[in-house]
């Protein structure tokens, strides 16, 4: 995932990409998904995007939606994925931060990168890319996987910021001197039927081989190319490197009591306002330069890091604990 080849891959006309940051809108135990109407969910997720999030919600969040904490005004979207914990040699757990990309404007409060692109990066002929519908969700990964789960879904060790190969499969090994990144990768291919299913992936069919990288057209059972989402998470792992186990064990988890990392996952339900997707799928602006109306609305960092969706539950969730939250 070489921010060069990445590039290159992307200068073509009608190829539009978004990149934009998100900061924290909560951190708690939801999943309006997985376990709707559930108080509280299973494990703790880290949420970006609308404050329509909550338990319960319904099919057109971009109409609920009063601001965002994202670079994009009109993006009420949710995005959110589990939270990683360091588990100390004496048994007890402890958040682990997460902090902007090198790639977004400095101030924003933690949150993730997120990426809509056009042809998972690849020649898929000239496909017009559908944006999404109202009520649209997906999930990509499940937390039972014992084994690498599919493509797309990834680790990386940090040098720095900037780092983005080689991806791994799992947990690193070793401590990482710039932290660690997750990476998820969503299918795009659409049945054009359903904006959901039961299990939140069989409406979608994923091309996608590994992080950004060349992958197939769509089959015929899921005809419609949609954009290709992508979020990519810096966890600040580095408070930690001193605190390594002394019998060189990897020491960190996933919130759901996954110490290898293949039951890694992500979450999305759309909610951008009115055509704005569809318009920026049909332009040809790339990264920071949809901005500023051209043709998406965006806002400043300040206004990104003062949306917030108030926690539904009450738990102490920033010390050091004796268990994960809810295990």
């Amino acid at each position: 995932m070489k921010w060069l080849s990445l590039t290159l891959a992307l200068v073509a006309p009608s190829q539009a990409a978004l990149r934009f940051g998100c900061s924290t809108v909560s951190i708690q135990r939801l999943d309006p998904l997985v376990e709707p109407g559930k108080i509280p969910s299973a494990h703790l997720h880290q949420i970006v995007g609308g404050n329509a999030f909550n338990a319960t919600m319904g099919d057109d969040i971009g109409d609920r939606g009063t601001c965002t904490t994202c670079t994009f005004s009109e993006d009420f979207s949710n995005y959110w994925t589990a939270v990683m914990f360091f588990k100390h040699p004496n048994g007890t757990y402890k958040r682990v931060p997460i902090m902007q990309n090198t790639a977004l404007p400095n101030g924003i409060n933690g949150g993730m990168t997120i990426y809509y692109t056009q042809q998972d990066f690849s020649s898929n002929g000239n496909q017009k890319i559908t944006a999404f519908k109202p009520g649209f969700r997906m999930t990509v990964g499940t937390p039972t996987a014992t084994s690498k789960y599919g493509p797309g879904l990834k680790f990386v060790c940090l040098q720095n910021k900037g780092t983005r190969f080689p991806e791994l499969d799992d947990f690193p090994t070793k401590p990482c001197a710039g932290g660690i990144m997750t990476v998820h990768h969503f299918p795009a291919c659409w049945d054009g039927k359903n904006l959901d299913s039961p299990d939140h992936q069989s409406h979608m069919y994923n091309t996608v081989k590994d992080a950004f990288q060349n992958s197939g057209p769509c089959p015929a059972s899921h005809p419609i190319r949609v954009p290709q989402v992508a979020y990519e998470t810096l966890w600040d792992t580095t408070q930690f490197n001193n605190m390594w186990p002394s019998d060189g064990s990897q020491p960190f988890t996933l919130s759901y009591g996954d110490n290898k990392g293949y039951g890694t996952h992500a979450d999305y339900v759309f909610g951008w306002k009115g055509d704005a997707l569809q318009r920026a799928m049909d332009s040809s602006c790339m990264f920071q330069a949809c901005e500023n109306g051209r043709p998406l609305a965006s806002q400043g960092v300040q206004q990104m890091n003062a949306c917030q969706v108030k926690s539904t539950v009450d738990e102490d969730i920033d010390g050091w604990l004796t268990s994960l939250p809810g295990m």
